[in-house]
């Protein structure tokens, strides 16, 4: 069994429930983080349901409920702490916590709005690497994993998402600065790039979505379980090997040719 050490953002629901799921699967002891400590308990729930099916799996005692908004960057400092007084250190962040914001036309959106898009998926993203540096740099045996989830929007956007998508720009800027700086310190970093995952965040596919054409289409999804998926091979490879981007996307999604 894995003996590793992951905190996972957004573990509430969605794509960052899926992957800290597929990590305690896989042996990890894992730090849930969002907002919602009822999103969370109910993802400790099922790990533990799993380990009733499982009894090597002893998730129950492998999950840290750390209910925190990782835009407040004493808050995520607070969890990183707790994260290392329970388990001892942290070997894979996955920085998944995100939000979007209503289709409008960019000079309708209120500041508001574009703030706290900024605050969650890029303020926090930074504030979570941080911490993780911080941690990583010190702990024996040195070093870690980071993976922070991009989006498809981070190469192609869609119409009406200027806060989404500049934001996610970013944090591929992110990404690579953290790569290279992660370098002395055995420290690797790479980014997930996700197209049409089945969550709660892409139902409205099935009515259709605006497309860059003006046109309305229904978009195909996958199964939340291809990213988990993604999101293991990722932290199966040790130190000395990266993956620095990857995409997985539902494969008749009108990404390719987008624009």
């Amino acid at each position: 069994m894995n003996s590793k050490v992951a905190i996972v953002t957004g573990a509430g629901s969605g794509i960052g429930r899926a992957v800290a799921l597929a990590l305690l699967g896989d042996g990890y002891s894992v730090g849930l983080v969002g907002r919602r400590a009822e999103a969370l308990k109910e993802t400790a729930r099922q790990a533990g349901d799993a380990a009733e099916r499982t009894p090597a799996l002893s998730a129950a005692e492998r999950t840290l409920v750390l209910p925190a908004d990782v835009g407040d960057a004493e808050a995520v400092r607070k969890l990183f702490d707790d994260t290392v007084a329970r388990f001892g250190r942290v070997d894979l962040l996955f920085n998944n916590a995100g939000r979007g914001a209503p289709a409008v036309p960019i000079d309708e959106l209120s500041l508001d709005v574009w703030r706290q898009v900024v605050d969650v998926n890029l303020n926090g993203a930074y504030y979570c690497a941080r911490e993780a540096f911080r941690v990583m740099k010190a702990q024996n045996p040195r070093g870690g994993r980071i993976i922070n989830n991009g989006s498809i929007s981070a190469q192609t956007p869609r119409p009406h998402s200027a806060p989404y998508t500049a934001t996610k720009h970013a944090i591929t800027g992110l990404t690579k600065s953290c790569a290279l700086d992660g370098r002395p310190f055995d420290i690797a970093c790479g980014q997930i790039d996700i197209g049409n995952a089945a969550t709660e965040m892409t139902a409205r596919m099935q009515n259709g979505v605006l497309q860059a054409d003006g046109t309305t289409a229904v978009e195909p999804t996958m199964d939340v379980q291809n990213v988990a998926k993604a999101v293991l091979y990722m932290a199966s490879l040790p130190l000395n090997a990266n993956v620095l981007t990857l995409t997985v996307m539902a494969t008749q999604m009108p990404l390719v040719g987008r624009g």
